[in-house]
């Protein structure tokens, strides 16, 4: 039994940490262009794409964190498929149904989140007019990789959603990282909890 639980446990993680992580290593320039070509059609909604394919070309094939800093719409215009006098938080929504069953069957989803409690406590060589002090919220989040996130910005479900998005905010800032210091990493804290598991049905099998 004790050899048992130390297997079922091992390979829990296994089969998590097989999932929750991209082995593909880094896209190719075939992946590069295709997905590039699905951007052309429209899927993704506006980017810049020789920024994109610059992103894409120095692919690592290791996870990151997108953060995100949101000011919303003080007064967003109405928008086909939303009701009328819909809210700016009301219409992120419907952007983010599309976005988070996309996200979250690839392994990816928010790690912090939160609204701004005040404005920015400190600004350097930013342009004052487009007022960069007020903020609504923050958040990180994780992509598996960044196939992982071509794969869902060109997903077709998210083609007809960006829209919303764009109506629902006066400006945002959201920029890549590659993590250094990830405490929180799934990985890390499903092993050390499978860990304690295994030690504490380990004494009880011993004591039996």
């Amino acid at each position: 039994m004790r050899k048992l639980s130390w297997g079922i446990c091992v390979a829990l993680w296994a089969l998590f940490t097989f999932w929750y992580t991209d082995f593909g290593g880094p896209l190719s320039d075939a992946e590069i262009d295709e997905y590039l070509s699905r951007m052309d059609t429209g899927s993704g909604g506006a980017m810049n794409l020789e920024r994109l394919r610059t992103f894409l070309e120095n692919d690592t094939g290791r996870q990151f964190l997108m953060v995100n800093v949101v000011d919303y719409a003080d007064d967003p215009p109405d928008m086909p498929g939303a009701v009328p006098g819909a809210s700016a938080q009301d219409l992120m929504d419907i952007y983010m149904e599309h976005m988070y069953a996309q996200l979250f069957r690839r392994a990816c989803h928010p790690t912090t989140a939160g609204g701004a409690v005040f404005g920015a406590m400190d600004l350097v060589g930013m342009n004052t007019v487009f007022r960069p002090e007020a903020w609504d919220m923050g958040a990180f989040m994780r992509y598996r990789s960044r196939r992982t996130f071509m794969d869902i910005i060109t997903h077709p479900d998210m083609s007809d959603r960006h829209e919303f998005k764009m109506a629902a905010l006066d400006k945002t800032v959201a920029f890549p990282i590659e993590t250094q210091i990830y405490l929180g990493d799934p990985r890390l804290l499903l092993g050390l909890f499978l860990l304690v598991i295994a030690l504490l049905l380990d004494r009880l099998f011993s004591r039996r």
